[in-house]
């Protein structure tokens, strides 16, 4: 068996952000030269999520909307959280969204189901973020 690992490098310029990143995830496992195995991705901060969804706007729109319906914002004081940072939503918006998923690779290729791709979500921007990828398999 082999194993694959790679990081790759976030800084969204807005406190939240998606980013489809199933194509530097593909790019990773060409390069790991892995046929059949499995793929973990996972965001590497508390304050960001990696989840399999459709790649549509509409879809992206109503995650902001219902996640700031469950978590809001503001006003930071309702959360015991907030002090140093004003971060205590972004905490919350992972923990909804998940940290990390697992995929199947055949063939060389990701196992998705129809319209699935992997996304990294950011609730608390503007600074440098990690996400793992990490490949074992054959």
């Amino acid at each position: 068996m082999k194993s694959y690992r790679e990081e790759l490098h976030f800084k969204l310029p807005t406190r939240r952000g998606l980013v489809n990143i199933t194509p530097q995830v593909q790019k990773a496992l060409q390069q790991s030269g892995i046929k059949e195995g499995l793929v973990l991705v996972n965001a590497m901060h508390i304050t960001a999520s990696v989840f399999i969804n459709d790649d549509e706007a509409g879809l992206h729109q109503d995650y902001e909307r219902w996640l700031e319906k469950l978590a809001p914002e503001k006003p930071y004081s309702q959360y015991n959280h907030n002090g140093f940072e004003d971060n205590a939503d972004a905490h919350l918006k992972r923990t909804i969204m998940g940290r990390e998923v697992v995929v199947a690779i055949t063939n060389g290729a990701l196992d998705f189901g129809t319209w699935e791709q992997i996304f990294y979500f950011e609730f608390d921007g503007m600074r440098d973020k990690r996400v793992l990828v990490k490949i074992i398999g054959e």
